[in-house]
């Protein structure tokens, strides 16, 4: 560790973790796309997956509720990923504490390796010189005139 301070590497340090989490959560978020395929093909074209030519019955409503959840996974995955990609910013830029706080604690559902980061990022951002960091960038960003 190089810094004098800490504080600053430990925040240096979960910046580029939630970055990482972030990346790992977007494509683990994409795993669902095959179930939305499916239940596409379920609605629109039901006869290639059973291979005959009869009516199709329940594939539509099995097909909708694949499509339904699998787009809510995706949308929720996605979110999650660039939350974390921006709270990774955030740590960065020494703003927007209680939104890494928010970040960190909904990480934890995310087991085991959210669990980890929200853990220690909590952990982190709870100590009053780190949110005297955010405090002084906060005042220094107010006081700085606008361009």
């Amino acid at each position: 560790m190089n810094s004098k301070n800490p504080d600053e590497e430990h925040l240096r340090l979960l910046s580029i973790f939630h970055y990482v989490v972030g990346g790992i959560t977007a494509l683990c978020a994409c795993f669902p796309l095959i179930h939305l395929v499916v239940g596409l093909t379920m609605i629109f074209a039901p006869e290639r997956l059973s291979g005959s030519e009869h009516t199709p019955g329940p594939e539509r409503m099995f097909g909708l509720f694949f499509v339904v959840l699998a787009s809510a996974f995706i949308i929720l995955g996605w979110a999650l990923a660039a939350a974390n990609v921006y709270v990774g910013r955030c740590l960065t830029r020494r703003e927007k504490h209680t939104f890494c706080l928010v970040v960190a604690a909904v990480n934890c559902i995310n087991t085991p390796i959210g669990t980890v980061l929200g853990v220690f990022t909590i952990i982190v951002l709870m100590r009053p010189s780190v949110k005297a960091m955010f405090e002084t960038n906060r005042a220094c960003a107010s006081a700085e005139p606008a361009s």
